[in-house]
């Protein structure tokens, strides 16, 4: 008899929430101990403590699921690739060079690039609701992005770290696009360690050239804290909770709850930076809210 899980975790909702926040203390995390571990490092270490965490619970489906791995390797390759490896190397990357504030408002637009590729590519119809409530989320990102001053905006100018949270930012959306093709009823541990063992073959000989270029973990109680942290909240439950999410809502939906990153790292920031949320905190997380409620809200039946 299987257990009885939560009743919370049955809501798409509270899980893609809950993901938004995990993923806000990662890109704080990876700009904040950038001078002591290195970012292939950090992708390294944080997908290899996820895999430890997973693979007790992959490995009792082995023997029934290990035979399909070849018949679904192409999509398995392509996703390991592109939602383990790539993302998070290139947005660690990122953060070596730019702003939190840059990261996040290029962050920002991963639900608009999810909406646009599969429109591009699976003629998958926007509703005008969608469309408006994307729309509405986006302003509030912006908003609290650029401190409810426009000007701010127009003074941002790109630059190399930029270019890689661009490229981190489709390459999400390609994975997000991506997870319809996951194998059909696959075990979600069993899927996401196939994931996390191919994204950390790929990684390991860029890790291994890093290593050899001088770049090593500064191994203090700090770093170490950071590294504890992204494996296990961000990697193994943030991806679980995503994945859940996606297939629940569909992609394009689940993508909105990205939006939420700038409100949780304001939050975060008034909590452990003793930072006073302002006016336009509370106005760019009401049209946050607004537009997420727009876009998942569901049609009346006739």
């Amino acid at each position: 008899m299987k257990p009885k899980l939560p009743r919370w975790c049955g809501n798409p909702y509270l899980l893609l929430s809950l993901t938004a926040l995990f993923w806000s203390g990662n890109m704080v995390l990876g700009r904040g101990i950038r001078a002591d571990v290195p970012p292939l490092a950090l992708a390294f270490w944080r997908w290899l403590i996820a895999f430890a965490l997973v693979l007790p619970l992959a490995l009792p489906h082995w023997r029934t699921q290990a035979p399909r791995l070849r018949q679904h390797l192409p999509a398995l390759l392509l996703l390991g690739a592109l939602g383990i490896a790539a993302y998070n190397t290139f947005a660690y990357i990122a953060l070596q060079t730019t702003t939190a504030t840059h990261a996040v408002l290029l962050n920002a637009f991963i639900p608009i690039a999810t909406v646009t590729l599969a429109w591009l590519f699976f003629k998958k119809p926007l509703r005008l609701r969608e469309g408006i409530g994307i729309a509405i989320s986006l302003l509030g990102a912006l908003t609290l992005i650029a401190r409810g001053d426009p000007s701010l905006l127009m003074a941002l100018s790109l630059n190399t770290g930029d270019l890689w949270m661009l490229t981190a930012v489709l390459v999400w959306a390609c994975y997000t696009l991506g997870l319809q093709f996951r194998p059909p009823d696959m075990p979600p541990m069993f899927l996401l360690a196939v994931l996390i063992a191919i994204g950390l073959l790929l990684l390991a000989p860029f890790y291994l050239w890093e290593i050899l270029a001088g770049r090593h973990i500064a191994l203090h109680a700090g770093s170490l804290l950071g590294l504890a942290y992204v494996g296990i909240f961000p990697s193994f439950i943030g991806y679980i909770f995503y994945n859940r999410g996606v297939a629940e809502v569909g992609a394009g939906r689940a993508s909105q709850f990205i939006h939420l990153m700038p409100v949780f790292g304001t939050l975060l920031a008034a909590l452990f930076l003793d930072e006073r949320p302002s006016l336009y905190h509370l106005l760019g997380i009401g049209l946050i809210f607004a537009g997420i409620a727009l876009t998942t809200r569901q049609p009346a039946r006739p």
